[in-house]
């Protein structure tokens, strides 16, 4: 008989989910941050963190959600891999789960994104 595996008394696994979130922070101002460099931006940094605070996106709106429900999805995938996994095995998951998660994300990221014209 098999029984669930709760979290109630394992802070470490709060610790793993928390970190997730903060992954997701930072990856998103690292696609912002690049989405700036690619535009010309003459202070990426500085435009990316106004970026994070205005939430002006200049994507479409549907190409704005597929993007937050990629980020959102990759981010619960990688809480609940870090939530149901322990010891090595959980470095292995959670690092495999957040791998692909920011691949997918930053693949459509480059997909859907509006070229600007080189300078001549």
């Amino acid at each position: 008989m098999l029984l669930a595996r709760g979290s109630g008394d394992d802070p470490d696994g709060w610790l793993w989910a928390l970190a997730a979130v903060a992954l997701y922070a930072v990856i998103t101002y690292g696609l912002t941050y690049r989405a700036r460099v690619r535009r010309g931006s003459a202070h990426p940094a500085r435009d990316a963190v106004h970026d994070l605070k205005d939430r002006e996106d200049s994507q479409p709106a549907r190409q704005r959600y597929v993007s937050r429900l990629i980020m959102l999805g990759g981010a619960l995938v990688v809480g609940l891999a870090a939530l149901l996994t322990s010891g090595p095995l959980r470095i292995v998951v959670v690092g495999l789960a957040g791998a692909a998660t920011v691949v997918a994300w930053a693949y459509y990221d480059f997909r859907t994104a509006r070229r600007t014209p080189a300078p001549q």
